[in-house]
């Protein structure tokens, strides 16, 4: 499914740790509450 400029992001869930707490945060979390900037990095966190 591709994505066309403006678009809606289509809703997904991450694990997430703040501190020693895990969860599980969902984009639909933030939807109608606040501005969410998504970025996409081809390999990071890889060796180089």
């Amino acid at each position: 499914m591709a994505l066309q400029v403006g678009d809606s992001a289509p809703d997904f869930d991450l694990p997430a740790v703040t501190g020693e707490e895990k969860s599980q945060i969902k984009l639909s979390d933030f939807r109608g509450k606040k501005n969410v900037v998504i970025a996409f990095y081809p390999l990071d966190w890889t060796p180089v």
